[in-house]
């Protein structure tokens, strides 16, 4: 059996580190470019978002490496992510593929789903290897986001530019290789010590900009424009919404200190939004009302046709917090040059705004 997955961010490393651990020959396809979006969209139903064209594309490109078991998350929910995996089948199949679609029910069974897929995909393996393989999973991945976290803040401030993201490249890299506990530790105080050590502009006070919005735009840098690493080359510090070790955490085992994030993201939308509409919508507002005096704005990033965010789009414009906020809508025919033109408007509308709010302010002073 060859296993692979789509890629969603740096998701694959923990996948790749299980199934190395469980014996399974695991395939993984080539980072997203546009080759991927292409395949994906040629092969699409019409209408249909650029989560379901790239993790298609994905597959299609897995599948021609060789790998015969494709693994993708799936759901229960309103969003149409519970479709994918049999609409994606049957378009392979139809392309004279010979593959099994497993999805991943990360909305109803959660962990225990993962558990069962795995144990079934690795010949029955012992749980005691299972659920070991999978710890060591979860550790790596918690090492890249919280590398990541330090990423994020170094690189609106770092006096040479691209520092930041070429010694994060290394700290991936690294994070991928290493094949136990001690080793992992190592590289991740090690790369963290690094960033931490960048020469900074310390005159610079950054904006803080936080991106929400739907899952899979938020994690997969080529569906969103490398939207976090263009803000920070504009001098702002990223604060996105979702980190998967986070929902991991938080959506597949229980919390021992009683807190629930979803929750209290929840109860900050309610007064606009009082029930889910399937994917992220719920939380995106949520987002918007919590942070509101936290931020100077909020990124909203949006895959074009994706109904819930469509909604959480409208509600976000009318309430009472009013805190700038910009929506990209994520699609194959939107081009980057124009979002890049959008976002050097927005921080440059956040910049005047910041400095009309400080002119008031020592205004009230004097």
């Amino acid at each position: 059996m060859r296993v692979s997955t789509p890629h969603m961010g740096h998701v694959y490393i923990p996948f790749k580190a299980i199934f190395k651990r469980l014996g399974v020959e695991f395939i993984m396809p080539p980072i997203n470019t546009q080759r991927t979006l292409s395949l994906g969209a040629r092969y699409s139903p019409e209408g249909l978002c650029i989560p379901f064209k790239m993790t298609l594309g994905n597959l299609i490109e897995a599948a021609d490496m060789g790998a015969n078991t494709l693994l993708i998350p799936g759901g229960d929910g309103i969003c149409r992510l519970g479709y994918y995996g049999k609409v994606q089948e049957q378009v392979l199949h139809n392309l004279g593929y010979d593959t099994e679609v497993i999805q991943i029910g990360v909305s109803e069974q959660k962990f225990r789903s993962l558990m069962s897929i795995i144990r079934k995909v690795s010949g029955d393996a012992p749980w005691y290897r299972i659920i070991s393989a999978i710890r060591f999973g979860l550790s790596k991945l918690a090492s890249v986001d919280r590398v990541e976290r330090v990423v994020q803040k170094v690189r609106p401030v770092e006096l040479v530019k691209g520092t930041a993201n070429q010694l994060y490249s290394h700290a991936i890299s690294a994070i991928d290789k290493a094949d136990d506990y001690d080793t992992l530790k190592r590289v991740e105080v090690d790369y963290i010590n690094q960033l931490e050590r960048v020469p900074r502009d310390k005159q610079v006070q950054p904006l803080i900009v936080g991106i929400t919005g739907e899952f899979y735009v938020l994690l997969e840098p080529f569906s969103s424009f490398d939207i976090e690493q263009e803000l920070g080359r504009m001098g702002v510090e990223v604060r996105r919404s979702t980190f998967v070790s986070e929902w991991t955490k938080f959506s597949f085992f229980l919390n021992p200190f009683g807190i629930n994030e979803k929750k209290r993201i929840h109860r900050a939308a309610r007064p606009y939004l009082k029930r889910d509409i399937g994917g992220d919508g719920w939380e995106s507002v949520g987002e918007k009302v919590l942070h509101a005096e936290e931020y100077d704005g909020i990124v909203h990033l949006a895959p074009f046709t994706c109904m819930p965010e469509i909604i959480a789009q409208n509600i976000m414009l009318s309430t009472r917090e009013k805190i700038p906020v910009l929506t990209v809508l994520c699609d194959e025919q939107i081009a980057k040059a124009g979002v890049l033109t959008r976002l050097e408007a927005f921080v440059d509308l956040l910049i005047r705004k910041r400095r009309a709010h400080s002119g008031r302010a020592q205004g009230a002073a004097a």
